[in-house]
């Protein structure tokens, strides 16, 4: 006879979270399924607090990031905690189309199939900066890496039992306009909040594109928003806004209570393709922030866009 069981566990953070699903067999016990995260921009904040809750209830976890650095920080700790062979860093400058593509390929090499996408790769920056491949930084970075990681690892995400992608943004937000005619801010009267604002109703309608483009897809699209969270608050600040950050900060709630929301759609995915929460509280997906049409014209867009990029 096999009993289906479950056991929370305090993790390093102090969160109280289930260890992985796992099937108790008369007479003996099965080993736990190894579930496979990839996280990008795992390295700090809310990404590193779920890196490594996730690696010490014995997933297997994969994590990219541009600092070498800290991303031996966080192989480290794992090797600490005893979960070494089961950390993955995998640098990369996520602003980069092709430096994500990059990723996605070793991503491709390792693994057969991916239990969860966590997204969460975001810098601030309080003066417009271009990149190499001539985006807008924060378009590029909180945007784009998100669209190609989110399409180009559908299949791996696919073949898994309940797979989903955990997308860290700011649903549930009534402001910030997206200027279909100059997504990437050259109009000279650029803002950093007005850039962060537009990625992250951009990832509002990725959500929703993500679905329209796999309508029988077993993979769950999770917009979530965790509210202010007490991390680094990774950014590049005028002193206005760098003033305004540390308030925020002092305000925040802890990373240990932030990252609840996100452990819970990794282990019980969301009956529904779409879904959009807000500190915990579901969001109906519906209004101009979830419109359709503007959701298939951003992917069109965006397709078009990254087609010309040379990765």
């Amino acid at each position: 006879m096999t009993l289906s069981c479950a056991f929370l566990h305090a993790d390093s953070y102090g969160v109280a979270a289930p260890w992985p699903e796992f099937s108790c067999v008369h007479g003996s016990a099965e080993v736990p399924r190894v579930k496979t995260i990839v996280v990008s921009g795992g390295t700090d904040g809310i990404g590193k607090a779920v890196t490594l809750t996730c690696l010490e209830r014995g997933d297997e976890v994969v994590v990219l990031g541009r600092n070498q650095g800290k991303g031996a920080e966080i192989l480290a700790a794992a090797e600490r905690m005893g979960a070494g062979d089961r950390a993955h860093f995998i640098e990369a400058d996520l602003s980069l189309v092709g430096e994500t593509r990059k990723a996605i390929g070793e991503i491709r090499d390792r693994f057969d199939k991916i239990d969860g996408l966590v997204l969460c790769a975001q810098h601030f920056r309080s003066t417009r900066l271009v990149t190499a491949e001539g985006f807008e930084n924060t378009f590029a970075l909180y945007y784009l890496s998100r669209f190609v990681l989110s399409h180009e690892l559908a299949d791996r995400l696919a073949a898994a039992p309940a797979p989903v992608v955990v997308n860290v943004c700011g649903p549930g937000v009534d402001f910030g306009e997206i200027r279909w005619d100059d997504l990437n801010r050259e109009g000279g009267d650029y803002t950093g909040i007005d850039a962060l604002m537009q990625g992250s109703r951009l990832n509002d309608l990725l959500g929703v594109g993500f679905v329209q483009q796999r309508p029988t897809s077993p993979v769950r699209y999770v917009l979530l928003n965790p509210g202010s969270v007490r991390t680094s608050f990774s950014g590049e600040y005028d002193a206005v806004m760098a003033e305004q950050i540390e308030a925020a900060r002092q305000n925040a709630k802890p990373v240990e209570e932030g990252i609840l929301p996100v452990l819970t759609a990794l282990d019980t995915p969301p009956a529904a393709p779409l879904s959009a929460s807000m500190m915990g509280e579901p969001l109906e997906i519906t209004g101009s922030a979830f419109d359709p049409e503007a959701a298939r014209r951003l992917h069109e867009m965006t397709t078009a866009l990254l087609a010309d990029t040379v990765s």
